[in-house]
């Protein structure tokens, strides 16, 4: 199968274009023409149609046509001859007439766009091209969950809704452009770059080139809006294809990417982010994000938990249209409780200061992703009824300028990922000063996402206490994949509570210390040290 007809097929881009002739005769006039670049037969294409002579179509070779821009209406196009001519000769050109001086940019920065495309993923490239075996993706990931993720994110509605979170996109937006010494002249990777918008925040801060390499369809939309911006754009190259698969012609000196997921992990993106590390980063390159924290902490809201023992009541009826459904009672009470919550909810709900585990992208192993085991470990400041554990991330830019942090933390300015809460189908009652153990094992599975096993366990406490003992423990199996959206909810809380909320949470604007000249580990001593928490890392 033909690698550009297969692999990246592209969609049609038209221009209306007030006239063409061909250079022998200049001064003739043409019809109207749409000028239109695609594939044909494996080949991409710049065609001219006129408008009332369908048989009378011009079309270019891109690999071999080249653009010049006499004036700021008037361009030239023309095409290399054969390659078997000895001496570098143009078999035919034409001369085109644009309407106006943005039609014209556009036009040239499209020109440019399909030419990079050609270059990237074409022939021409020494090491190959968008490789057509299956892989590593394809052998971890299944179809239909490709699928459907692709699908997903391929759709403008969907990249909206990521832009118009104001957190997210003004946090990398800032760390951008306050560390510009790290962008200016270098070269850039945008990994999943979906719209494009951080390829063009990479451009700003001086880039000297951008690959945004996309997998899905929205790759169509993000050429077209980069360009939009000819003064960008002419720096900037779509690649469409997967982060495994394709090649580039040059080595990255950052790699820039929005990987995180519900509870940092979900959706397995993190993974690409690695791997696009180890193939296209130089050694000590820079990476926006740098470090990600996953922050746990256990949780008592009693509301939440009656909702969801309360949806399992209609298969309680024992007469339903004459039907006696308590036979799958007890399923349906499990399945409720296999739903992590996805919901923002009010930070005086925590029970016990918050702990963290730490992955740093600049370190880890992307086998170390499969698989995430986190022991727990709290000491309770209230009584009360423990019924699960809450969940949020943050993700450090370590720039070197400025070192800033995206946060989801409850109390913080709601994002788009919210919060998580596993909630336990049989809660544990803690006393103050009790000591709440467990663990969090993650799996990871083919519909990229994980498996969470959580466990919790309140310790003997008072005299006695040293020895150690259980009284209590409840554990649960949920699905990362399947999360109940609560986020539109009423969020009824009481007005006064006896938590102290202040003190439960991570402060998010640490300091790391730079990495120093040979390259060490960027490993969050500072953290420890700043934050009090307890950290689990690779």
């Amino acid at each position: 199968m033909d690698v550009l007809a297969g692999q990246n097929k592209q969609k049609e881009q038209d221009f209306l274009v007030a006239s063409i002739s061909q250079l022998s005769i200049l001064n003739s006039t043409s019809p109207r023409v749409v000028a239109k670049f695609h594939y044909d037969s494996g080949v991409a294409e710049l065609r001219f149609d006129p408008e009332s002579d369908p048989n009378g179509s011009v079309h270019f070779d891109l690999h071999t046509s080249r653009l010049f821009k006499l004036s700021p209406l008037q361009s030239v196009c023309i095409s290399e001859a054969s390659e078997m001519d000895k001496e570098k000769s143009y078999s035919r050109g034409i001369s085109i007439q644009f309407i106006n001086e943005e039609e014209s940019g556009n036009f040239h920065c499209a020109f440019e766009q399909w030419k990079k495309e050609v270059v990237v993923q074409g022939s021409n490239l020494p090491n190959g091209t968008v490789s057509l075996s299956k892989s590593k993706f394809d052998d971890k990931i299944e179809e239909s969950s490709a699928k459907m993720y692709f699908h997903y994110y391929g759709q403008l509605l969907h990249q909206q809704n990521m832009m118009q979170d104001y957190v997210r996109t003004g946090s990398y937006y800032a760390a951008v452009m306050e560390n510009r010494v790290d962008f200016v002249g270098r070269v850039v990777v945008d990994v999943g770059a979906g719209s494009g918008i951080l390829s063009l925040f990479a451009a700003q801060a001086g880039a000297r080139h951008v690959y945004a390499v996309e997998a899905s369809e929205v790759a169509e939309y993000a050429r077209k809006l980069i360009a939009g911006n000819p003064s960008l754009g002419q720096r900037i190259t779509v690649i469409k294809g997967k982060i495994e698969e394709v090649e580039l012609p040059e080595k990255a000196d950052i790699l820039i990417s929005e990987p995180m997921g519900t509870l940092l992990v979900n959706e397995r993106m993190l993974e690409s982010y690695i791997i696009a590390r180890d193939r296209f980063l130089v050694p000590n390159g820079k990476m926006f994000p740098t470090i990600g924290r996953i922050h746990m902490a256990p949780f008592s809201d009693e509301y939440l938990y009656m909702e969801i023992a309360n949806k399992a009541l209609f298969w309680q009826q024992q007469n339903y249209y004459g039907v006696n459904m308590t036979p799958l009672q007890s399923t349906a009470f499990q399945g409720y409780f296999s739903q992590p919550v996805v919901d923002a909810f009010d930070p005086r709900l925590l029970v016990a200061p918050a702990i963290s585990h730490v992955i740093d992208f600049t370190s880890t192993k992307e086998e170390e992703l499969y698989e995430i085991d986190i022991p727990l470990k709290f000491v309770s400041s209230v009584g009360t009824r423990v019924h699960g554990l809450a969940c949020w991330f943050d993700v450090l830019f370590n720039g070197s300028t400025v070192q800033r942090w995206l946060t989801t933390a409850p109390g913080a300015p709601t994002t788009h990922w919210y919060q998580l809460r596993c909630v336990l189908a049989q809660p544990i009652y803690v006393m103050p000063g009790q000591e709440i153990v467990g663990r969090l094992h993650m799996v990871s599975h083919k519909a990229q996402s994980y498996t969470l096993h959580l466990t919790l366990s309140a310790k003997m406490w008072g005299p006695g206490a040293e020895l150690g003992g259980i009284l209590q423990t409840s554990s649960g199996k949920l699905d990362l994949k399947e999360p109940y959206y609560r986020i539109s909810q009423p969020q009824a809380y009481p007005s006064t509570q006896d938590q102290q909320p202040n003190h439960l949470l991570l402060t998010q604007d640490m300091q790391l210390q730079p990495q120093d000249e040979e390259g060490s580990d960027l490993m969050p001593q500072a953290l420890l040290q700043d934050s009090g928490a307890e950290l689990h890392s690779f």
